[in-house]
């Protein structure tokens, strides 16, 4: 199947599949252009790749016919109006079901309905029982309500897209909003002047907890921050409103220790530009605590092993003295017992020595 078409079909199905709120301009038009060429019968049809659906008509039995036998299958191949004056003469229309069945079509006249990137979906087309012809201006104004059709049924697909594309942004939107408030974390966004703009559930709560009020979208920050943490909050805050994000582990506490993750970082809108500052602050007191507490038993083990080593090196050193006087006396010769208390002696005077080195 040839691109072209492919995407024809596709242009096809958006808007078989569209509910059209311009329905009643629709239908005026059909029969418009019925009352304009004198017939009828009005159409407004769709061509699918085997089908053709009338979606809108006037004094028309059928919802769809084959695409094989459509008159409106011509229409699509070109741009002008296709006036057939009696189908029973035209080669083309003589053997065709529509023609010599009901609903026994003799004349016809259809323009194709082109989208603005120049797919002919259908047409717009009237049709007749008894031989008929279209004068140049009944021709021109079938094309002009053809056009207008086409912008009509735009208009509705635009429409749709529009409020598809509102719908996701809202789902989003929720969603985002879900996660936001959800968040054990407490999360800010400040303006460039120092005001609030958003503030998730966990923020707010804490301010009612530490300060006994609630906090209001458009007052200043300043009012919710401590006296001892604002002149820090506030630089770190200018620090990340010129593009610099700042990132620290602070306690946050007066009283108890509040340990938290600090993160200041600029808030930029969809042309990149700084509109103001997110702060987003996690707790994180448990791994301070247990880091605060493997120190502390870290240095508590060293203190105790290196006590020890020393308590165990004087014995040593006391008998490591006594075995060089027994030397320099000399009764320690030919004696094969002061060879392996010598050799034991050493080995435990080098190992109290590795202890207290790595200490």
């Amino acid at each position: 199947m040839p691109h072209q078409e492919t995407q024809r079909l596709q242009a096809v199905h958006r808007f078989l599949n569209l509910k059209f709120s311009k329905e009643k301009e629709l239908k005026e038009i059909i029969r418009l252009a019925a009352t304009i060429c004198g017939t009828p019968t009005a159409l407004l049809t769709l061509i699918d790749k085997d089908t053709q659906y009338i979606k809108f008509r006037q004094a028309f039995d059928f919802e769809t016919t084959l695409r094989k036998d459509a008159f409106c299958n011509h229409v699509i191949e070109q741009d002008e109006v296709i006036v057939v004056p009696d189908a029973k003469l035209d080669s083309r229309f003589v053997n065709n079901p529509l023609v010599n069945n009901d609903p026994n079509i003799r004349f016809y006249a259809g323009a194709p309905l082109v989208t603005n990137d120049g797919h002919r979906l259908g047409s717009l087309c009237v049709i007749n029982q008894i031989p008929g012809q279209l004068t140049e201006n009944q021709q021109l104004m079938l094309m002009i309500l053809a056009k207008q059709a086409m912008q009509l049924m735009d208009f509705d697909e635009s429409l749709n897209l529009l409020k598809e594309q509102f719908n996701e942004a809202k789902r989003s939107e929720i969603e985002l909003r879900s996660f936001f408030e959800s968040s054990m974390d407490h999360h800010l966004l400040l303006g460039r002047n120092f005001e609030i703009l958003a503030f998730n559930k966990a923020w707010g709560n804490h301010v009612i907890n530490a300060y006994g009020r609630q906090m209001e979208k458009g007052k200043p920050m300043i009012d919710y921050i401590h006296p001892d943490n604002l002149h820090l909050f506030y630089k770190d805050y200018q620090t990340a409103l010129k593009g610099t994000a700042v990132y620290d582990e602070r306690n946050l506490g007066q009283s108890r220790n509040n340990w938290r993750l600090v993160k200041f970082e600029p808030a930029f809108n969809p042309a990149g530009e700084i509109i103001g500052v997110s702060v987003n602050t996690a707790d994180v007191n448990k791994r301070i605590e247990h880091e605060n507490t493997v120190k502390a038993q870290t240095e508590q083990l060293n203190e105790i092993a290196f006590i020890q080593s020393h308590e165990l090196r004087k014995p040593v050193a006391s008998i490591l003295g006594l075995m060089d006087l027994i030397r320099m006396d000399g009764r320690n010769e030919g004696m094969e017992e002061w060879l392996m208390l010598e050799k034991a002696v050493q080995e435990l005077d080098d190992k109290i020595r590795m202890i207290i080195k790595v200490i």
